[in-house]
């Protein structure tokens, strides 16, 4: 899962997906970063924690940091929130293997169409809407991959 600072949008993605793991009995690995080190080592913003607490989603374990190449062997997908993010950590993928692990989340949803997870830290009402977005589409990654 991957935002631009790690903070609001893949904290979220990585809490929901790690929750429906477990509520499915998988055997998966989540994690998340960010495509900027803004907030490397730091906790998931306060609104972050808020919304995920609100749902019953603990994801004040996480701490912030930066995506690196090595993410490429260590995963079978890379879900980016947004077309930048997407840019961002194709630039860094040596092949077209690991080119093909990059998606964007939203179209497991909205198939092809590229769908923004908006950000929500310059605002403070946005935090429910993107669970909601995030909760979504990690039900639709594990119907599709399970």
């Amino acid at each position: 899962m991957v935002c631009l600072g790690n903070i609001c949008r893949s904290p979220l993605a990585e809490g929901i997906m790690q929750n429906k793991i477990e509520a499915h009995g998988l055997n998966w690995e989540v994690d998340s970063s960010g495509t900027g080190a803004y907030h490397a080592g730091e906790l998931p913003d306060p609104r972050s924690i808020k919304v995920a607490k609100e749902n019953n989603i603990d994801i004040t374990n996480q701490r912030a940091r930066q995506f690196q190449k090595d993410d490429f062997k260590n995963f079978d997908l890379i879900l980016t929130m947004d077309a930048t993010n997407f840019q961002n950590v194709k630039k860094l993928a040596a092949n077209s293997e690991e080119v093909s692990k990059i998606q964007m989340i939203m179209n497991f949803v909205t198939p092809g169409m590229n769908q923004v997870v908006p950000d929500p830290y310059y605002g403070n009402d946005g935090f429910g809407n993107v669970f909601e977005m995030l909760d979504i589409a990690c039900e639709r990654i594990i119907e599709k991959h399970k």
